[in-house]
């Protein structure tokens, strides 16, 4: 997971504490933590998207 999060900064150009904190805040990380078993046999990038969706329909801002 952690892996995903420093992924996220990087994508977004934040710390990981930042990146960490949006997606807690976004309900990314829940969704991290309930679909681990599916998230990680897609890519990095798809993962992101994912995040980024979640996080839209949670009331966070950042999008691709």
């Amino acid at each position: 997971m952690s892996v995903v999060v420093s992924a996220f900064a990087r994508k977004f150009s934040m710390s990981n504490a930042a990146a960490y904190k949006y997606l807690r805040k976004f309900s990314g990380i829940d969704f991290l933590l309930r679909q681990y078993d599916v998230e990680h046999t897609f890519s990095i990038d798809d993962a992101i998207e994912d995040l980024c969706e979640i996080c839209k329909r949670k009331g966070g801002s950042l999008s691709l």
